[in-house]
């Protein structure tokens, strides 16, 4: 049980606890359909390649069964019960690897939910939605479905740096430098902190938030591409081992990396880089499936 009190508890129905090098995270208990009292956020990696390929899933990172931060492919895989067990969706960006699942996610929702799917993300972000996925054209505006008033999908606005309460968790976006406008998030838990940088390049944006913060626990934070691809890096805003390695002094945190959104086939590469670049530092690369329990 947390330290503050039982009254900042959180439950959840139904949802598997997750494991730590294949052992059961602290829970109390685990009935499938029951109440389990969680001691920890728990976030399920449903996505986190830069890319799709056998095994492979774009970003999506479930948190605590109800959260979702991003929408790709990853979010395909979860089970019709899972999925209609979510009800806040906070987007990092635009492309498509980050939204695409949310079009097949309001389908499959449509007609099966008795809440709206509450969507934040900054307005930027929201114009694209609009004019580009929800437009009829493209795929049914389901911000208008089943009607105006009472819409599957409702999207919301949010600033960068304003604290955003979800339950007993609390959010705050913060930006980031990409090829359109993005931010990336912070979860504080109470008693522990994530961060997840979204698809970003070297800026101060990240550290000026990050380096705020009392703690950081946990960093999700992207290395695309091998160092000989710097060029393309560049030109694309991501990171490669080199370039994460040179701004990671910058953080006055030590927190316990997760690294992400390797483009298919450069993983190993990237993986022996990352080993030179990133010595002295702990982290480990994602997979689809993967747990991260704070």
């Amino acid at each position: 049980m947390r330290n503050d009190s039982i009254a900042t508890a959180r439950f959840r129905i139904g949802v598997r606890p997750a494991t730590i090098h294949g052992r059961i995270a602290k829970c109390p208990c685990y009935i499938p359909g029951s109440l389990e009292l969680l001691t920890a956020m728990q976030i399920r990696i449903l996505g986190c390649s830069g890319g799709i390929g056998p095994g492979l899933r774009t970003t999506s990172l479930l948190v605590d069964g109800a959260v979702l931060i991003d929408a790709g492919t990853g979010v395909g895989d979860l089970p019709a019960g899972e999925l209609a067990a979510i009800h806040t969706v906070l987007l990092t960006h635009s492309h498509l690897d980050h939204v695409c699942g949310l079009a097949f996610m309001a389908d499959n929702l449509f007609g099966e939910i008795d809440h709206p799917l509450t969507v934040h993300a900054i307005p930027e972000t929201l114009a694209v939605l609009r004019e580009h996925v929800f437009n009829w054209r493209l795929w049914p505006d389901f911000t208008v479905l089943p009607d105006a008033e009472h819409p599957l999908i409702v999207l919301t606005p949010l600033v960068a740096g304003t604290r955003l309460s979800i339950g007993a968790l609390t959010a705050t976006a913060f930006r980031v430098s990409h090829t359109v406008p993005a931010v990336g998030y912070i979860l504080d838990a109470g008693d522990g902190v994530f961060a997840f940088t979204g698809d970003t390049c070297a800026t101060e944006r990240i550290w000026t938030a990050l380096n705020a913060l009392p703690r950081l626990d946990h960093l999700m934070i992207e290395v695309a591409f091998p160092n000989q691809e710097n060029a393309l890096a560049e030109r694309s805003r991501h990171f490669t081992p080199i370039g994460l390695r040179d701004e990671l002094v910058k953080l006055r945190h030590r927190p316990m990396l997760h690294l992400t959104h390797a483009k298919p086939g450069t993983e190993a590469v990237i993986a022996e880089q990352c080993a030179v670049a990133l010595s002295g530092w702990q982290y480990r690369h994602l997979r689809t499936g993967d747990q991260i329990v704070i």
